[in-house]
């Protein structure tokens, strides 16, 4: 089924945002699950079909207002075949799809063209759906069917991502067609990056961690883990491939921490998160980035007890191959081992400021990919929690 077809045809797209399943096989439409009555007053699903006249991948004004059914006969509430619409019962081929009737019905108001196959649809449905909503007032034609990419798309996505397509963004989010990246950590911050990177078009995402998903873990990180899933104490990486791969393909775990042994396996990557609290491992990561040449973001949160409240900081860094300076003239980065009076080292459950500094570290990525506009180009960020600020500095 062509998906490109639908997605560049105002009137097939729109049927699809409705909810209505569609198929396409060459220039036929068929639209699926539509409910209708038989001659034994039985609610069944049928199929709706017209030949689609087009202009190169999309869609014109059909000529004619023919179109064909697959199913039973199709009948009123009373189980009376509707004859005024049924213009044969002989079984046809429509291309290579097999027909069992043939229906009539011009469009209201003289017009001897429907307007475009939405009007054309959705006239020939409401004279089905009509008499079946006689006899189940709750019955739809409106299914909302998962959609899949075409075969040959080279999609990530398991399913179509409709989202962009109904938003009118799509030609954006193809900025986002990157990859492959690197997310290294799953702590916090980092399971929700890949949660936030998971819903764009990116090629590959991998995954660098060597500890496992732990209780404590399902209080800071996205979704909701069942005791059973945790009893088995699984891989972070592991556990969050599991998760992610039901929607995206090609993301791929590395059950290891990050050392001098295999950070060559960052060379290929063409963007990598970094979400650790380990400051020797930040610095082995960040030197070889650089070497690499290979464009990151740094996150990292810092958390005091105050008053017996708590008050913390959002730190998001970006180091590109043409700005790289800053990092050391201002000491953006911790590289020294982890301080244990940092609250947030004893593994306080905050799982807002863990999403809060994923989404500014993802929303940034967007930006250095052209998906956002960028007017401050800024290479640090910090949110204050008590003061509700967000500071940008190292701009341009």
């Amino acid at each position: 089924m062509s998906q490109r077809l639908i997605v560049r045809s105002a009137d097939l797209g729109r049927l699809r945002e409705e909810g209505y399943h569609l198929e396409t096989r060459g220039n036929v439409l068929l639209v699926h699950d539509v409910p209708y009555v038989n001659p034994s007053r039985e609610v069944l699903r049928g199929t709706l079909v017209t030949e689609l006249e087009l202009a190169g991948d999309m869609t014109i004004q059909p000529s004619n207002h023919v179109a064909q059914f697959i199913g039973q006969t199709p009948s009123d509430s009373e189980g009376h075949p509707l004859s005024k619409l049924i213009n044969s019962g002989a079984a046809s081929l429509v291309g290579s799809v097999h027909v069992n009737f043939t229906f009539s019905k011009k469009p209201m108001g003289g017009d001897q063209r429907y307007r475009d196959y939405h009007h054309k649809v959705t006239t020939y449905v409401a004279l089905l759906l009509m008499h079946a909503q006689v006899l189940d007032p709750t019955v739809a034609a409106t299914t909302f069917p998962v959609i899949t990419p075409d075969e040959d798309d080279d999609s990530p996505f398991e399913y179509l991502d409709t989202a962009s397509v109904r938003a009118g963004i799509s030609e954006v989010t193809k900025k986002l067609r990157l990859g492959p990246i690197a997310i290294i950590g799953l702590g916090g911050t980092g399971a929700y990056t890949l949660d936030l990177v998971a819903k764009t078009p990116v090629r590959e995402i991998h995954l660098f961690d060597g500890d496992r998903y732990l209780q404590h873990n399902a209080f800071r990180s996205p979704g909701a883990p069942s005791i059973e899933e945790l009893a088995t104490v699984p891989k972070k990486v592991d556990y969050f491939a599991a998760r992610y791969a039901k929607m995206r393909k090609k993301i791929v775990p590395h059950g290891d921490f990050v050392t001098e042994a295999n950070v060559d396996e960052l060379r290929g990557m063409t963007f990598v998160f970094l979400a650790l609290d380990d400051g020797p491992a930040r610095k082995l990561i960040v030197t070889k980035l650089e070497e690499y040449g290979i464009d990151f973001i740094d996150v990292g949160i810092g958390v005091e007890h105050v008053d017996n409240s708590l008050t913390g900081l959002v730190r998001t860094t970006l180091s590109t191959v043409d700005s790289r300076k800053h990092l050391d003239a201002d000491h953006r980065l911790p590289f020294g081992k982890a301080n244990d009076a940092n609250d947030y080292n004893r593994n306080i459950q905050i799982a807002d400021l863990n999403a809060l500094n994923a989404a500014l570290a993802v929303i940034k990525w967007k930006k250095l990919a052209g998906f956002y506009l960028d007017l401050e180009r800024e290479h640090y960020s910090a949110y204050a929690v008590n003061g509700n600020t967000l500071i940008n500095e190292d701009l341009g």
